[in-house]
C-alpha cells in the first residue's frame, strides 16, 4: 500500500487493530519529525518499521507505546483512547532495547523483575518466569549469573523479562542491531518464532531488510516521518509501490503489463517484448503490476542446454547491472522492457563471466511471480509499457 492509500484507511477502523495511532505527529524546535495519519497494528502480529536512521521510527515506537507524548494526535489500545498518563495501559506494555540491560543477579531474577513491581506472588511469579524462559530457549537457567551471560542469551532474557508481562504490546527497538552477523541471523530465526508462538501483538523496529521480512507479518517502511508504503512483506520485497522503495529494499520496481492470456488459473501477460506466465485470476485485458524475487530466478549463460524443468517462464535477457556483496552477486538483466534480478554466488557470477551486456537465460516458475491489478489514471500504453530502466532512482 502507498502512502496514498495508507492516508486513505485513515477512515477505515480495522476491527481486529489492537493498537491504533490517529494524525500522529511530533515536532521538535520547529521540525516535524514524525506525521502518521494512520497506523495499525493487528492482535497477536509483529509489525515491522523499516527506515533508515532518522527515518522517524524510534519516535513513532515511542509514541505507541506512551513513552512520548505526540505534538498532536491519539493513540488507541483496542478501541480506547490511551497516554501517557494511563498507568494502567502502560503496564501491559513491554520492551526491549539494543542492549538488555541486565540486573545484578541470577537470569530468574532478571526474567522476574516486573512481576516483582507489579507484586505478584512469589509462587506465581516463579512459574511464570519458568514459562518465559522455556518460550526463549533458556529453561533451567534461573540460577545461573546474569553476568556471565554472551550478548545473544543476554538478549534472550531481555525478551523473557518482556513476554514474561503477557503485555498487549511489544516494543522492540533494534533488539539485534549490536550482535555479530552470525549470531543476528540465528537470534533473528529465533525471535520470529518466538514472537508467533507468544502470539504478542509487536511493533518491531529496524533498518535490516532480511531482519524485517523474518518477524513481521507487516511491514511498514518509513522516510521521513511519514510511512511511505505498508504491506505483507511478500508483497513489499516483490512489488514494491514505487521507484524509491524498491531501490531502498533493493529489490526492482514492478514489471508492469497485460494480461492478453487467461485459463485454468494460469494467466499470460505481454510486459512490452517479452511475455511472462504467472498463476492468478485476474481476466484478459487487465492491466497489472508483477515482481519476482531474485532468489526465484535462476540465471544461465545464454545458449547452453538448461536440463528439462516445471518452470514456464524462460526469457531472454541482457545483462543490466552485477554488484557483488559479500559471498553473493546480484545480477540485473533486461528482458524486452522487463527488468528482473537474481542473486549468484561469487564463484558463479565470475565462473560465468557476467558483465553488462552479457546474453543470459533466466528461468523462473509461474507461482513464482506475484501479481496485482495495475490501474493507474491516465496511463497511455507508452506510459504502461516504459522499461524499468527508464524510471527514476534516488
Amino acid at each position: 500500500m502507498s502512502a496514498e492509500g495508507i492516508v486513505a484507511a485513515a477512515d477505515q477502523d480495522d476491527p481486529v487493530a489492537a493498537v491504533r495511532g490517529e494524525n500522529l505527529t511530533v515536532v521538535y524546535q520547529g521540525n516535524r519529525v514524525l506525521d502518521v495519519p494512520v497506523v495499525q497494528l493487528r492482535a497477536g502480529q509483529t509489525y515491522a518499521l523499516l527506515g533508515a536512521s532518522g527515518a522517524g521510527k524510534s519516535t513513532l515506537l515511542r509514541v505507541l507505546g506512551l513513552l512520548e507524548k505526540p505534538t498532536t494526535g491519539t493513540v488507541k489500545i483496542e478501541g480506547r483512547s490511551v497516554s501517557r498518563n494511563d498507568l494502567e495501559s502502560r503496564r501491559r506494555i513491554a520492551a526491549v532495547f539494543q542492549k538488555p540491560y541486565l540486573l545484578r543477579g541470577t537470569v530468574g531474577d532478571n526474567a522476574g523483575y516486573g512481576l516483582r513491581l507489579r507484586h505478584v506472588p512469589a509462587t506465581e511469579r516463579r512459574q511464570r518466569v519458568s514459562d518465559a524462559l522455556g518460550r526463549v530457549g533458556l529453561a533451567g537457567w534461573e540460577d545461573r549469573s546474569a553476568l556471565t551471560l554472551s550478548g545473544g542469551e543476554a538478549q534472550r532474557v531481555a525478551l523473557a523479562r518482556a513476554i514474561v508481562l503477557q503485555p498487549q504490546l511489544l516494543l522492540l527497538d533494534e533488539p539485534l542491531s549490536y550482535l555479530d552477523p552470525i549470531l543476528k541471523r540465528d537470534l533473528t530465526l529465533e525471535f520470529a518464532g518466538i514472537l508467533a508462538s507468544a502470539k504478542v501483538t509487536a511493533l518491531y523496529v529496524t533498518h535490516d531488510q532480511d531482519e524485517a521480512a523474518v518477524v513481521a507479518d507487516r511491514i511498514g517502511v518509513m522516510r521521513g516521518g511519514r510511512i511511505i508504503a505498508e504491506g505483507e512483506p511478500e508483497a513489499m520485497f516483490t512489488l514494491p509501490s514505487d521507484p524509491w522503495v524498491a531501490s531502498f529494499l533493493g529489490t526492482e520496481s514492478p514489471v508492469v503489463g497485460m494480461v492478453t492470456r487467461a485459463e485454468q488459473g494460469i494467466v499470460t501477460v505481454d510486459c512490452g517484448g517479452v511475455s511472462v506466465v504467472a498463476v492468478s485470476d485476474l481476466p484478459t485485458g487487465t492491466r497489472v503490476s508483477l515482481g519476482v524475487r531474485p532468489e526465484d530466478v535462476l540465471l544461465f549463460e545464454a545458449g547452453v542446454d538448461i536440463p528439462k524443468t516445471s518452470a514456464r517462464n524462460r526469457l531472454e535477457a541482457r545483462v543490466a547491472i552485477v554488484s557483488l556483496a559479500g559471498a553473493t552477486a546480484r545480477v540485473v538483466a533486461d528482458a524486452g522492457n522487463a527488468r528482473f534480478s537474481a542473486t549468484v554466488s561469487r564463484s558463479s557470477a565470475t565462473s560465468l563471466g557476467l558483465e553488462i551486456g552479457l546474453p543470459v537465460t533466466l528461468l523462473f516458475k509461474a507461482t513464482a511471480v506475484r501479481v496485482q491489478r495495475q490501474t493507474p489514471v491516465g496511463a497511455t500504453d507508452t506510459e504502461l509499457f516504459r522499461p524499468a530502466r527508464d524510471m527514476p532512482r534516488t
